[in-house]
């Protein structure tokens, strides 16, 4: 049986409304950029409701990072994200 690799995901939380998206799936995360393929998927980048000022979160290694979403393009076949003010959170963080 061949090794699953590790599936890259976000969580979204949006303030003065609280958690948007948990282990939200992406194609690729960054400390600056975040994307989201469509390509023959369902989902379609009109789904996806990210706006600007969210807080993003993600595991690390063994810690958690924070960004702030500063912009989100959506394109006919892709979700681009821009992120700001990425940082590691405490060690003794817990997401949830």
């Amino acid at each position: 049986m061949l090794p699953i690799p590790p599936l890259t995901t976000i969580s979204v939380f949006r303030r003065n409304y609280g958690l948007r998206y948990t282990d939200l799936p992406v194609d690729h995360r960054d400390e600056h950029d975040v994307l989201i393929d469509c390509t023959g998927n369902y989902t379609r980048p009109t789904h996806y409701d990210l706006r600007p000022g969210d807080l993003v979160r993600w595991k690390h290694e063994e810690r958690f990072m924070e960004a702030v979403i500063q912009a989100v393009s959506r394109e006919p076949e892709a979700v681009r994200v821009r992120l700001i003010g990425a940082h590691l959170l405490p060690e003794d963080f817990f997401p949830y």
